[in-house]
Protein backbone atom coordinates (compact mmCIF):
# COMPACT_ATOMS: atom_id res chain seq x y z
CA UNK A 1 0.00 0.00 0.00
CA UNK A 2 1.02 3.59 -0.47
CA UNK A 3 2.47 5.67 2.34
CA UNK A 4 0.06 8.38 1.22
CA UNK A 5 -2.69 9.11 3.72
CA UNK A 6 -6.15 7.76 3.18
CA UNK A 7 -8.48 10.03 1.31
CA UNK A 8 -12.03 10.84 2.31
CA UNK A 9 -14.44 10.95 -0.60
CA UNK A 10 -17.96 12.27 -0.28
CA UNK A 11 -21.05 10.62 -1.68
CA UNK A 12 -24.15 12.71 -0.93
CA UNK A 13 -22.43 14.11 2.20
CA UNK A 14 -21.50 10.61 3.42
CA UNK A 15 -17.82 10.06 4.13
CA UNK A 16 -16.27 7.14 2.25
CA UNK A 17 -12.74 6.29 3.37
CA UNK A 18 -10.40 5.25 0.58
CA UNK A 19 -6.77 4.28 0.19
CA UNK A 20 -4.62 4.31 -2.95
CA UNK A 21 -2.54 1.17 -3.58
CA UNK A 22 0.52 2.05 -5.67
CA UNK A 23 1.39 -1.56 -6.37
CA UNK A 24 -2.07 -2.59 -7.60
CA UNK A 25 -2.76 0.87 -9.09
CA UNK A 26 -6.25 0.92 -7.59
CA UNK A 27 -8.34 2.67 -4.99
CA UNK A 28 -9.67 0.66 -2.06
CA UNK A 29 -12.92 1.84 -0.48
CA UNK A 30 -14.25 1.04 2.99
CA UNK A 31 -17.09 -1.45 2.54
CA UNK A 32 -18.71 -0.41 5.83
CA UNK A 33 -18.69 3.26 4.78
CA UNK A 34 -20.34 2.40 1.45
CA UNK A 35 -23.00 0.30 3.16
CA UNK A 36 -23.64 3.14 5.59
CA UNK A 37 -24.05 5.60 2.72
CA UNK A 38 -26.40 3.35 0.76
CA UNK A 39 -28.58 2.16 3.63
CA UNK A 40 -28.40 5.05 6.10
CA UNK A 41 -28.13 2.32 8.74
CA UNK A 42 -27.22 3.48 12.24
CA UNK A 43 -24.95 0.41 12.46
CA UNK A 44 -23.51 -0.41 9.02
CA UNK A 45 -21.14 -3.03 10.49
CA UNK A 46 -24.13 -4.99 11.81
CA UNK A 47 -25.93 -4.51 8.47
CA UNK A 48 -22.90 -6.02 6.70
CA UNK A 49 -22.86 -9.02 9.06
CA UNK A 50 -26.57 -9.69 8.41
CA UNK A 51 -26.08 -9.20 4.66
CA UNK A 52 -23.27 -11.78 4.65
CA UNK A 53 -25.47 -14.29 6.50
CA UNK A 54 -28.46 -13.67 4.21
CA UNK A 55 -26.39 -13.93 1.01
CA UNK A 56 -23.87 -16.76 1.42
CA UNK A 57 -22.39 -16.17 -2.05
CA UNK A 58 -21.74 -12.53 -1.22
CA UNK A 59 -20.24 -13.51 2.13
CA UNK A 60 -17.88 -15.91 0.39
CA UNK A 61 -17.07 -13.29 -2.27
CA UNK A 62 -16.19 -10.69 0.36
CA UNK A 63 -14.00 -13.11 2.29
CA UNK A 64 -12.13 -14.17 -0.85
CA UNK A 65 -11.82 -10.90 -2.78
CA UNK A 66 -11.93 -8.01 -0.31
CA UNK A 67 -8.79 -7.44 1.76
CA UNK A 68 -8.41 -5.75 5.11
CA UNK A 69 -6.78 -2.35 4.46
CA UNK A 70 -5.49 0.05 7.10
CA UNK A 71 -7.61 3.21 7.03
CA UNK A 72 -7.87 6.12 9.40
CA UNK A 73 -10.83 6.14 11.79
CA UNK A 74 -12.64 9.28 12.93
CA UNK A 75 -10.45 9.22 16.06
CA UNK A 76 -7.36 9.40 13.84
CA UNK A 77 -6.12 5.86 14.47
CA UNK A 78 -5.27 3.46 11.67
CA UNK A 79 -7.46 0.36 11.77
CA UNK A 80 -7.79 -2.47 9.28
CA UNK A 81 -11.17 -2.37 7.60
CA UNK A 82 -12.81 -4.49 4.93
CA UNK A 83 -12.06 -2.77 1.62
CA UNK A 84 -13.17 -3.22 -1.97
CA UNK A 85 -11.97 -2.04 -5.36
CA UNK A 86 -14.35 -0.37 -7.80
CA UNK A 87 -15.21 -3.69 -9.45
CA UNK A 88 -15.82 -5.37 -6.11
CA UNK A 89 -17.98 -2.48 -4.92
CA UNK A 90 -20.25 -2.89 -7.93
CA UNK A 91 -20.82 -6.53 -6.92
CA UNK A 92 -21.62 -5.47 -3.35
CA UNK A 93 -23.94 -2.62 -4.40
CA UNK A 94 -26.10 -4.95 -6.48
CA UNK A 95 -26.83 -6.93 -3.29
CA UNK A 96 -28.14 -3.92 -1.38
CA UNK A 97 -31.73 -2.85 -2.04
CA UNK A 98 -31.34 0.91 -2.04
CA UNK A 99 -32.67 3.79 -4.14
CA UNK A 100 -29.16 5.23 -3.84
CA UNK A 101 -27.57 2.32 -5.75
CA UNK A 102 -27.72 3.96 -9.21
CA UNK A 103 -26.51 7.39 -8.01
CA UNK A 104 -23.69 5.59 -6.19
CA UNK A 105 -22.64 3.79 -9.38
CA UNK A 106 -22.52 7.14 -11.20
CA UNK A 107 -20.49 8.62 -8.35
CA UNK A 108 -18.08 5.67 -8.52
CA UNK A 109 -17.65 6.23 -12.26
CA UNK A 110 -16.80 9.90 -11.59
CA UNK A 111 -14.22 8.86 -9.00
CA UNK A 112 -12.74 6.50 -11.58
CA UNK A 113 -12.61 9.23 -14.22
CA UNK A 114 -10.89 11.59 -11.78
CA UNK A 115 -8.36 8.89 -10.96
CA UNK A 116 -7.68 8.26 -14.64
CA UNK A 117 -7.21 11.98 -15.29
CA UNK A 118 -4.86 12.31 -12.32
CA UNK A 119 -2.83 9.33 -13.56
CA UNK A 120 -2.63 10.81 -17.06
CA UNK A 121 -1.48 14.18 -15.71
CA UNK A 122 1.13 12.47 -13.51
CA UNK A 123 2.39 10.49 -16.51
CA UNK A 124 2.61 13.65 -18.61
CA UNK A 125 4.47 15.42 -15.82
CA UNK A 126 6.95 12.59 -15.30
CA UNK A 127 7.64 12.07 -19.03
CA UNK A 128 7.34 15.67 -20.18
CA UNK A 129 5.11 14.49 -23.04
CA UNK A 130 1.38 14.77 -23.68
CA UNK A 131 -0.71 11.63 -23.69
CA UNK A 132 -2.77 11.65 -26.88
CA UNK A 133 -6.06 9.83 -27.07
CA UNK A 134 -8.99 10.22 -29.45
CA UNK A 135 -10.75 12.16 -26.71
CA UNK A 136 -8.08 14.80 -26.10
CA UNK A 137 -6.53 14.93 -29.60
CA UNK A 138 -8.60 17.97 -30.65
CA UNK A 139 -7.68 19.85 -27.46
CA UNK A 140 -4.00 19.28 -28.19
CA UNK A 141 -4.36 20.56 -31.75
CA UNK A 142 -3.51 17.30 -33.48
CA UNK A 143 -5.43 16.15 -36.52
CA UNK A 144 -6.42 12.92 -34.87
CA UNK A 145 -5.08 10.38 -32.43
CA UNK A 146 -2.95 7.56 -33.82
CA UNK A 147 -5.14 4.80 -35.19
CA UNK A 148 -2.58 2.06 -34.59
CA UNK A 149 -4.26 -0.51 -32.32
CA UNK A 150 -2.71 -1.24 -28.94
CA UNK A 151 -3.28 -4.97 -29.36
CA UNK A 152 -2.66 -6.99 -32.50
CA UNK A 153 -5.69 -8.22 -34.37
CA UNK A 154 -6.73 -11.80 -33.73
CA UNK A 155 -5.42 -14.40 -36.16
CA UNK A 156 -7.94 -15.11 -38.96
CA UNK A 157 -8.49 -18.67 -37.73
CA UNK A 158 -8.90 -17.65 -34.09
CA UNK A 159 -12.33 -18.51 -32.63
CA UNK A 160 -14.68 -15.61 -32.13
CA UNK A 161 -16.46 -14.93 -28.83
CA UNK A 162 -19.79 -16.38 -29.98
CA UNK A 163 -18.34 -19.44 -31.73
CA UNK A 164 -19.61 -22.70 -30.28
CA UNK A 165 -16.70 -24.69 -31.72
Amino acid sequence: MSDAPSKIKLFESNRIRSQWDDEAQTWWFSVVDVIGALTESTNPTDYLKKLRKRDALLGSYLGTNCPQVAMQTESGKLRKTLAASTEQLLRIVQSIPSPKAEPFKLWLAQVGAQTAKAARLQLEKSTGRKVVSPRNAKQLGTQQAPEKPLLPAAAPDAPKENDDA
